[in-house]
């Protein structure tokens, strides 16, 4: 004898109605995640480039070119805010910090025992870039990078 089963009406509808918002979170998480990876990488680039850029433009440039050394508002307007087009520069803020304390001296011997001194004054060049990202849906996420960027001269 065959038995009847009975019908199941509406589970599938009851088990997407509870997997679905977990399911749908989870990628919106991972979506976001995402985004902050990309918008930390984008502020990264920023600050390396416009570590690079003050390196440059620093007081030995000054020197033989007979401008003047580069200022942080330089670094923001030549380095910072042409990278930083698609992430909206209000929500950006910088620092831009010249280490001119690191003087060094070195000896260095030349041919048979004559020295002759050459004097090696290193510049760390320290920018700071902090941009507030707000998510929407997530409330905002700081995302910063510094970059030290030493030169030599």
């Amino acid at each position: 004898m065959l038995l009847r089963r009975q019908r199941r009406r509406g589970t599938i509808l009851v088990e997407s109605a509870m997997v679905y918002p977990v399911l749908f979170l989870i990628m919106l998480g991972v979506i976001v995640l995402g985004t902050t990876v990309f918008r930390y990488q984008q502020v990264a680039h920023v600050a390396r480039e416009a570590a690079r850029w003050a390196s440059v433009h620093g007081a030995k440039w000054a020197q033989e070119t007979s401008n003047p050394a580069a200022t942080p508002t330089d670094v923001y307007t030549n380095a910072i805010a042409p990278q930083a087009v698609a992430m909206g520069v209000s929500n950006l803020s910088y620092s831009v910090t010249w280490d001119t304390s690191n003087a060094q001296t070195r000896t260095i011997v030349v041919g048979s025992g004559s020295t002759s001194v050459l004097r090696t004054v290193s510049n760390n060049v320290s920018v700071t870039v902090t941009y507030t990202w707000n998510t929407g849906f997530f409330g905002t996420i700081p995302v910063s990078s510094t970059s030290v960027t030493p030169m030599q001269f």
